[in-house]
């Protein structure tokens, strides 16, 4: 009984807690279960990738993906590392995406929550970072 009282508490904190009208604004700081996980997890990642932030090494790529950038400094080993870091984040941010979409409201919104997020991850990029424009040139934030 108890079991079953866990597993549907966990279904109901779950759902979205409100549609978001349509043309309304994205929550993204929704904190529904799924949110949360994926935020801790991309949150623990993070701080392994400053290391290849800070020299340029990778970038915020315009679709709000992490890309290789200048990986002619790595040595075999480093450039493992790197591509393994970005092939773990990548899925996680769209797993965020879709996370916060639905805890809006349902996957219509993705493309309006995609958006928004990609957004706030360029404005949250630490000056001096890498950024790619919508023509795919890289530039450091200012």
């Amino acid at each position: 009984m108890k079991r079953l009282l866990s597993l549907l508490l966990l279904t109901f904190l779950s759902l979205p807690l409100a549609a978001a009208p349509p043309g309304a604004e994205i929550n993204l700081d929704i904190g529904t279960p799924p949110v949360i996980l994926v935020k801790h997890t991309l949150a623990q990642r993070s701080s392994r990738l400053v290391y290849f932030y800070d020299p340029g090494i990778i970038g915020l790529a315009n679709d709000g993906m992490i890309k290789l950038r200048d990986g002619s400094r790595l040595n075999l080993s480093q450039r493992q590392i790197a591509e393994k870091l970005i092939d773990q984040e990548n899925p996680d941010r769209n797993s965020l995406i879709y996370a916060i979409a639905e805890g809006n409201g349902g996957q219509q919104l993705e493309p309006v929550a995609r958006a928004a997020q990609v957004k706030r991850w360029k404005e949250q990029f630490h000056s001096g970072w890498w950024v790619e424009d919508e023509q795919g040139n890289w530039s450091q934030k200012p």
